[in-house]
C-alpha cells in the first residue's frame, strides 16, 4: 500500500512526438513516486502535447532539487517546458478592484474558508470604497487613484506592490481600468481578468442596460488572461445563463454578477492547480 506522502504536480508541454508520456511516467516509476492522477492532451492541428501528473513522493528518497536536476536531463531530449509544484502550495494573489465588490467578496470568502488554496497579501484599488472590506480581513489596502496624466506613475506603483508582496498571480476583480501595453506585457500569463460575456455587442457603460433594451436571452461571463489586446487575451473559462422577457435590468445585473464571481473563481482554481497550458492565444485546460 502506498503511504500518504506529500503530493506534487508535474506539468509539461512540448512538440508532439513518440515517447512523451513515457518519459514522464517512466521517470516517476524509476524513482518510486506513485502516480495518483494523470491527464494529457495532444493537439494534432498544431502538433503540441501537454501532460499533468500528480504523484505521491517517495518519502524515503524524494529530494526536490535532485528531482528537478534529473528530470531536466530527460526533458531536454524532448525540448519540454515543464514545472514542478507542491500540491499544498498556496499561491500569493494580488487583487485589483475598483468599486464593484461582488467578485472581491466572493474571493475573500473562498480564501477565508480555504476553498481556494491562495494567500491574499494585498488589495489594490483606484477608489477608496472597499477599504473597510479589506480592513475586516486584515489585508493591506492601497488606494492608487488614476487619471490619464498619472496612469504611468500609478501603474508603476501597482507593479511595485505586486513585487513587494511577492505575488505570483494578479486578479482583476472588476478593475474598471484598461492596463497599458507595458504592464500587460509584464503580467502576461500571470494576470486574470473577468468581464461579462455580452462583449463585443454591448461595450462601454451599463452593458446590462444595453442588453435589456435589446432583449437578450443569455447573460454570462468570460475569464481570460490579460494581454495588450483589450479583452482579447487567452480564454480560461466561460459560463452563461438563460434569461427571458420577465427579467428586469436589476435581475440581469444580479445574475450576471453571480456568474462573473463563479467564473472568476473557477479560472483562478485552474491556474493555481496548474491545469492551464498556454499555446499562443489558446488554452488547454486539463480538468478533473
Amino acid at each position: 500500500m502506498i503511504a500518504a506522502n506529500k503530493i506534487w504536480t508535474l506539468t509539461a508541454k512540448c512538440q508532439s512526438q513518440l515517447g512523451t508520456v513515457d518519459v514522464v511516467t517512466r521517470f516517476l516509476a524509476e524513482n518510486k513516486n506513485y502516480i495518483v492522477d494523470i491527464k494529457s492532451f495532444d493537439d494534432p492541428d498544431i502538433g503540441l502535447f501537454c501532460i499533468r501528473v500528480q504523484f505521491q513522493a517517495n518519502a524515503d528518497t524524494f529530494d526536490e532539487t535532485a528531482f528537478k536536476s534529473e528530470f531536466a536531463k530527460r526533458a531536454q531530449a524532448f525540448s519540454m517546458e515543464w514545472h514542478l509544484a507542491s500540491a499544498d502550495h498556496k499561491t500569493r494573489v494580488a487583487i485589483i478592484v475598483s468599486k464593484y465588490d461582488h467578485c472581491l467578496n466572493d474571493l475573500l470568502y473562498r480564501y477565508r474558508t480555504n476553498e481556494l488554496a491562495i494567500e491574499i497579501p494585498v488589495i489594490i484599488s483606484n477608489h477608496p470604497d472597499l477599504k473597510a472590506l479589506a480592513d475586516w480581513h486584515d489585508i493591506p489596502y492601497y488606494h492608487l487613484p488614476i487619471t490619464a496624466d498619472t496612469k504611468p506613475e500609478q501603474e508603476a506603483q501597482l507593479w511595485d506592490l505586486v513585487n513587494q508582496y511577492d505575488c505570483e498571480l494578479v486578479v482583476l476583480a472588476r478593475y474598471m481600468q484598461i492596463l497599458s501595453a507595458d504592464l500587460s506585457s509584464k503580467l502576461a500569463g500571470k494576470a486574470i481578468n473577468i468581464h461579462h460575456s455580452l462583449l463585443p455587442g454591448f461595450k462601454g457603460a451599463k452593458p446590462y442596460h444595453q442588453a435589456w433594451k435589446k432583449g437578450v436571452k443569455l447573460v454570462g461571463a468570460t475569464a481570460h488572461y490579460v494581454n495588450d489586446d483589450l479583452d482579447e487575451g487567452p480564454i480560461i473559462t466561460q459560463d452563461v445563463q438563460a434569461v427571458d422577457h420577465s427579467h428586469h435590468i436589476k435581475d440581469l445585473v444580479a445574475k450576471g454578477q453571480d456568474i462573473e464571481s463563479k467564473t472568476l473563481a473557477r479560472a483562478i482554481r485552474y491556474h493555481i492547480e496548474n491545469r492551464i497550458f498556454l499555446f499562443g492565444n489558446r488554452t488547454v485546460i486539463l480538468t478533473n
